[in-house]
This record gives structure tokens, sequence and C-alpha cells, in this order.
């Protein structure tokens, strides 16, 4: 089975994109990472979300920049702490995009 990790449904929470197993929308994520959370923190506060599923709404995010763009820095890149290189080291490539998940700069967390 292949899960959808961001879905969209008009039924639930009034159409905004939200995490697979969650009530928690792209948006509210993304607010979450502008204001300075990183990987573990969210996944610490949030703990019915999946890093992979962290790592598909952020490129979600970037893909869609008609609907979040001020949650995007003029390059492209989300804004606020990604992955680290460890963190984002089981990531597939697709997903393994800088600005968006790989922050090159942070250390990993353990």
């Amino acid at each position: 089975m292949t899960i959808k990790w961001v879905q969209v449904d008009p039924l639930v929470m009034n159409g905004e994109p939200f995490c697979y197993g969650s009530r928690l929308t792209v948006r509210q994520l993304l607010e979450m990472r502008r204001g300075g959370y990183n990987l573990s923190r969210i996944l610490t506060d949030n703990p019915e979300l999946r890093w992979l599923g962290i790592a598909f709404a952020y490129c979600y995010a970037a893909d869609h920049p008609e609907r979040y763009a001020e949650f995007l820095a003029p390059d492209g890149s989300v804004i606020g702490p990604g992955f680290s290189e460890a963190e984002a080291a089981g990531l597939p490539d697709e997903l393994r995009r800088p600005g968006v998940v790989v922050d090159v700069g942070a250390t990993a967390l353990t």
C-alpha cells in the first residue's frame, strides 16, 4: 500500500492540505518550521506524525508557491530549519531537495 502523505479532502479541515494520520495541516507545519521548530521538536510535540510525512509536506509547500508564498524565501526554499544531512539520509532522493528538506548547516539530533 502506498501512503499519500499529504491529503486534500474538502470534507476534512475545510479542504486545507493536511498530513496523513493527523489533524495537522501543511500550513500549521510550516508555521512551526518558520517559528524555529526543528524536526525533533515537531515529532516530539506531534507524535502522530512521521518524518517522511513531514518531508512530503515541505515538498508539497515548495511545489505550491501560490498557496504558501509567505513561507518561501525568494529562492523558493522553505523558511526555517529543515532536516539535517543525517536526518535526511534515509529519505528518497526526490525529497532531498536543498532548501526544502535538507539544511546542510544543521547538526544531527540524537
